[in-house]
């Protein structure tokens, strides 16, 4: 959570009295008495905002505003002055400053601009955060998202079998995004260089099999829906596995592998083959602390390739989509994320297998857990954000187990 603001001004009771006003609201005040001192803080990666007086001998506010904006000009500078100089405000704005407050200024004034001001840089920092999510580490933690233990489970399970050369089968329910995890298994692998080839097993005839080894050769070949394969081809398939001259070879399905053999849409060589090296892939439902943390990801990924800011998304959003029965899984909360970020109306009503208790229960959860998020797992502060008392608060984090030091 984003929580620093760094005080400047020259004036040592005004600064004083500013960074009591600013702790007082449970934000993290840190003061300086000049530019100069007030330099060193301010760095691409300040996790807070910045308010200056404006007049202050030497280097005044303005500069201090140029030079932040010079540094990083995402980083919020609110200005204030004892001139009432509406000229001088229009200035300041002009300049790029977030907000400008005339002093004396009110505390709920002061706190209400700091406020809007942390919300947007924590929107910035968190977005350049994915950014360079993506960019950097490793393909699992680049590529799948998620801070449950069924998310990290699922990264160290992708890791493990994209270290041997073994056939892998990837499963889940419909949405779950089984192809991005085949990629992530081949991205993982020591045959990452080479290609990936991705293709639907249905309908595939043999010939159209053989193009798609051989467009593959030297990386790894995915074959989704894996049941829904010709039998002529499956033969084709095992023929290939035995003789071992083949790339890296990726199965996806959603449907019951033991059952389409019993049905005969499997063939018993092939199913035995797949059962020894696999990777489930959870559902939305067996993890719902994940849905904020994807939904975050996919609006912002949605906005930025849009060109568009990011919206604000409010614990009433997080409740919205937390109430809700995911079918669909990531597909389907991608889709929901996606008209979100382009501000579109989304049509879609809280329904599914949930009576009205389970979803306000699963709701009430999803607020504790965003507010612990934001506090950073200070009890007190969550609380207070939530406006109940501690003990009540208490009693519904043991209600739904949860641990602040969980969010720490």
């Amino acid at each position: 959570m984003t929580t620093k603001v760094l005080v400047v001004d020259d004036d040592a009771d005004v600064r004083e009295a500013l960074k009591q006003t600013i702790e007082l609201a449970d934000l993290d005040a840190t003061a300086a008495g000049s530019f100069i001192e007030a330099k060193d803080h301010i760095l691409r990666d300040f996790p807070g905002v910045i308010v200056s007086d404006i007049r202050m001998p030497g280097r005044d506010g303005f500069h201090l505003l140029t030079y932040t904006q010079d540094v990083d000009p995402e980083l919020p500078v609110i200005l204030l002055t004892g001139e009432g100089d509406i000229p001088m405000a229009v200035s300041a704005m002009g300049k790029g400053a977030f907000g400008f407050l005339e002093k004396p200024c009110a505390p709920k004034d002061l706190i209400g601009v700091v406020e809007r001001a942390l919300k947007t840089r924590g929107l910035v920092l968190e977005n350049r955060r994915l950014k360079l999510q993506l960019e950097t580490g490793d393909p699992a933690a680049r590529m799948l998202f998620g801070t449950s233990g069924l998310a990290n489970d699922l990264r160290g399970r992708v890791r493990s079998v994209a270290r041997t050369t073994a056939e892998v089968l990837v499963t889940g329910q419909q949405g779950v995004g089984i192809s991005k995890v085949a990629e992530v298994v081949h991205l993982c692998s020591p045959l990452s260089k080479g290609p990936f080839g991705k293709h639907s097993a249905a309908g595939m005839d043999v010939g159209r099999f053989q193009e798609a080894v051989a467009a593959a050769a030297s990386g790894s070949l995915f074959l989704d829906e894996i049941t829904a394969m010709p039998m002529e081809t499956q033969f084709a398939l095992v023929t290939l596995m035995e003789q071992g001259d083949h790339p890296r070879l990726i199965f996806g399905s959603t449907a019951n592998l033991k059952a389409a053999v019993d049905d005969g849409r499997l063939h018993g060589e092939l199913f035995y083959r797949l059962d020894a090296m696999q990777v489930r892939i959870p559902s939305l439902a067996e993890r719902p602390e994940d849905i904020p943390v994807l939904f975050r990801h996919y609006v912002a990924q949605a906005a930025e390739q849009a060109g568009l800011v990011a919206p604000e998304i409010t614990p009433d959003v997080i409740a919205d989509i937390m109430a809700r029965d995911w079918p669909g899984n990531a597909r389907a909360l991608m889709s929901v994320a996606m008209r979100f970020a382009l501000g579109l109306h989304d049509e879609s009503e809280t329904e599914g297998a949930l009576g009205l208790a389970e979803q306000m229960a699963q709701v009430e959860r999803s607020l504790l857990q965003e507010a612990l998020r934001r506090a950073q797992g200070r009890a007190a502060a969550a609380a207070e954000a939530l406006k109940l008392p501690r003990k009540t608060f208490y009693d519904k984090l043991a209600k739904h187990g949860l641990r602040p030091e969980d969010f720490r």
